[in-house]
């Protein structure tokens, strides 16, 4: 430029002004972000996301992190010489493969995302079922075309959530980090689903966002063409677009827990693609966003 200001350095100054607003709107609101996926499986965009959730808690705002496994729960199994028993489409989960998606998801993924966090200079909780626990659950069966229940093993449903101690953490300035491994009444352990259970976390926090990070796109009308993609749909399209067969297998338990949260008082859910760089950012402090925004 002629005057010797750098256009770049103006544009990043732009950014920050157009974020302005979204920090002063969100500031001390919570917003549950659920991170699945190949993701975990990329220690970039993983890390990448991690820094997003550290930038949103030094400007205010009160971010909870709830994740999945990715394939290194399929790994650890075939290490173990374990083959996974499937009942409807779905993993049988026993004692054995229960022992190790607990491993994998406490002491190794939930572990480094802490570890990283704190490293960032942010205060940060693992919660799960080898430490404080805020998911409990009940076992869970399949309804088999006879009419019968059909045993999936050690796979639950949550049903509450420690509201109280999240709240806490919260409020002391901690980002609670949540792997979904749920215990029982009894205190049994029971592998629970992670859209699922971030649905249930940010619907008990009535949570001012739950923003669903995969490898997915958001939603399409085709799956298949980049242009269907779908920027913001109502609870009552969600319905019409399950019958119609467009939101199918894995996009399906994304959208219920956006429902979920949504009819738990939730103010906006949105679905990305943590693939792209800084997505989070773009969606919570940009006028664009990216992906899916669903809402009541």
């Amino acid at each position: 430029m002629d005057n010797g200001v750098d256009k770049i350095a103006i544009d990043k100054a732009s950014a920050l002004v157009e974020a302005l607003g979204y920090i002063q709107r969100f500031h001390n609101k919570v917003v549950v972000v659920k991170v699945g996926g190949s993701i975990m499986d990329d220690e970039r965009a993983l890390t990448d996301l991690l820094n997003d959730i550290v930038f949103m808690n030094y400007v205010g705002m009160q971010p909870i992190l709830v994740h999945g496994g990715g394939k290194a729960i399929n790994q650890a199994m075939e290490t173990a010489g374990l083959q996974p028993q499937m009942v409807m489409g779905r993993r049988y989960t026993d004692e054995r493969t229960l022992a190790i998606a607990e491993h994998v998801l406490c002491n190794q993924i939930n572990a480094f995302i802490v570890n990283f966090i704190q490293a960032q200079g942010c205060e940060a909780m693992g919660l799960h079922s080898l430490a404080s626990v805020v998911l409990f659950a009940e076992k869970t069966y399949l309804q088999g075309a006879d009419g019968r229940r059909i045993d999936l093993g050690l796979v639950g449903e949550v049903t509450s959530v420690n509201a109280r101690l999240l709240q806490l953490l919260v409020q002391a300035d901690s980002i609670p980090c949540i792997a979904t491994i749920a215990r029982d009444a009894a205190g049994n352990r029971l592998n629970v689903n992670a859209d699922t259970a971030a649905g249930a976390v940010a619907a008990a926090m009535k949570a001012e966002k739950l923003v669903v990070v995969s490898d997915t796109h958001g939603i399409r009308t085709d799956p298949a063409d980049p242009a269907s993609l779908v920027r913001h749909l109502t609870i009552g399209q969600i319905d019409g677009l399950i019958k119609s067969g467009v939101i199918t297998s894995g996009m399906l338990p994304k959208v219920e827990a956006c429902v979920t949260a949504l009819r738990g008082g939730v103010n906006k859910t949105h679905i990305i693609d943590g693939r792209i760089p800084h997505a989070l950012l773009l969606e919570i402090y940009t006028e664009a966003g990216i992906g899916t925004e669903i809402v009541k």
